[in-house]
């Protein structure tokens, strides 16, 4: 069993023990941590949903980004992965929801925001959300995306435990 499968089936099993749902909302990883979640049998037993909100139009229509959050600090923010993983769990049955919101490449990189850099949004009911930044090196998309995965899960582990 891979590191990323491992981190998926414990992450369901903690929400599990906990009787909550999960639900992802990712732009940079294009629903890979929902279909990693999913790809385990009896998921649904944990997952609520997926939101793959890849455009800033579908962060404000799915999941209630703010406009005004994307024009000030971009949809590669701490803000907006906040704004991502709370709306996430407003539009959703879900007791946590991860949120990733990052630069994969090989393009859209700048010296203030650099391909690998990745934000990553936590939310859970009833307490305050938190984000976290990565800046992974630049090893390729399909790298960036795989460390955003492992990444989002292991947080979400630590949030459960």
């Amino acid at each position: 069993m891979s590191e990323i499968v491992e981190l998926a089936d414990g992450f369901l099993k903690a929400c599990a023990q906990r009787e909550i749902l999960a639900a992802t909302a990712e732009s940079c990883t294009g629903g890979m941590i929902i279909s990693v979640l999913t790809d385990i049998p009896g998921s649904s037993s944990a997952v609520d949903r997926g939101f793959v909100t890849y455009s800033n139009e579908s962060k404000m229509e799915m999941l209630g980004v703010s406009a005004a959050t994307l024009e000030t600090h971009g949809a590669v923010s701490r803000e907006t992965a906040l704004e991502m993983a709370t709306g996430a769990l407003a539009h959703s049955h879900a007791g946590i929801a991860l949120a990733v919101t990052g630069i994969a490449g090989p393009d859209g990189g700048s010296e203030e925001k650099p391909v690998g850099l990745v934000w990553f949004g936590l939310a859970k009911r009833g307490e305050v959300p938190v984000a976290e930044q990565h800046i992974f090196p630049d090893n390729g998309r399909d790298f960036i995306r795989r460390e955003t995965v492992r990444t989002a899960l292991a947080m979400g582990i630590r949030a459960l435990v």
